[in-house]
């Protein structure tokens, strides 16, 4: 078994799909018209065949307060790797992107989390390297 696709709840599909390919840089994978909708995906350009994220019309009447309460205690409804949190940091805030937390040592790993202009709160995390060690000090 593995994850193909997993989705996240966007405000408005177009805007969405412009952020999460001019500006994080995922591919579009599969725009279907739904009725009103889409059945929009992305990609990620380092995995094309990997998992999908689908980019779900947010009308359900539960996914608002859902977004509301996790967004008020700042926390991230999904999380994407990097492998260079600073580098990530420095190019998304030139494209415009506001983070809620900047890059942040939480010891296993370095995370950081942005808005993603369609209702949700986004980590990135780069995971520090497995130290199999014991430390001199």
């Amino acid at each position: 078994m593995k994850i193909a696709l997993t989705s996240l709840f966007v405000d408005d599909q177009r805007a969405a799909l412009a952020f999460y390919t001019e500006v994080l840089g995922f591919n579009k994978r599969h725009d279907i018209p739904l009725g009103d909708d889409f059945w929009l995906t992305v990609v990620s350009p380092e995995s094309p065949d990997g998992p999908e994220l689908l980019l779900e019309p947010a009308g359900h009447p539960a996914v608002k307060p859902y977004r509301d309460a996790l967004a008020e205690d700042g926390i991230p409804l999904a999380q994407f790797a990097v492998d260079d949190i600073e580098a990530e940091h420095a190019r998304l805030t030139s494209k415009g992107v506001v983070f809620t937390q900047p890059p942040t040592d939480i010891g296993t790993a370095f995370v950081a989390v942005f808005d993603d202009t369609c209702g949700n709160l986004i980590q990135l995390i780069e995971m520090k390297p497995d130290e199999n060690h014991a430390d001199a000090h």
